[in-house]
């Protein structure tokens, strides 16, 4: 499998850890969040693979988080309603997103990034 780096090109952190990766030479493939918004399926897998709750996957400091208030509305939400709405709207997933077949990270701290290579 490819290292995934999933981001917004707008987005300051996202950019932050592109740069990382590619003065740390580490290969990637990268997809937009909101043009190629991850599947119900590959939300599913890297859920499961990175070990944490649900919760950490979404975007809690964004727009859409709030409009929707989903702080009041996902404590009421199964985790299959949760994947859905995730895959229905990039902005409601936490990036930078990335996949390696061994780690699933979430937003960029770079100490926890440094383990990749």
């Amino acid at each position: 499998m490819k290292n995934l780096f999933i981001g917004y090109p707008k987005c300051s952190t996202c950019q932050k850890a592109k740069k990382f990766l590619e003065e740390n030479n580490v290969h990637f493939e990268e997809r937009h969040i909101v043009e190629e918004t991850p599947t119900k399926e590959e939300l599913k897998q890297w859920i499961q693979q990175s070990g944490l709750e649900i919760k950490k996957f979404f975007n809690t400091s964004g727009l859409k988080y709030k409009e929707l208030n989903l702080k009041e509305k996902l404590p009421m939400m199964s985790e299959e309603e949760k994947i859905e709405l995730l895959a229905s709207n990039g902005m409601l997933i936490k990036r930078p997103l990335f996949i390696t077949d061994k780690k699933v990270l979430i937003g960029f701290k770079e100490k926890e990034w440094r383990e990749i290579k």
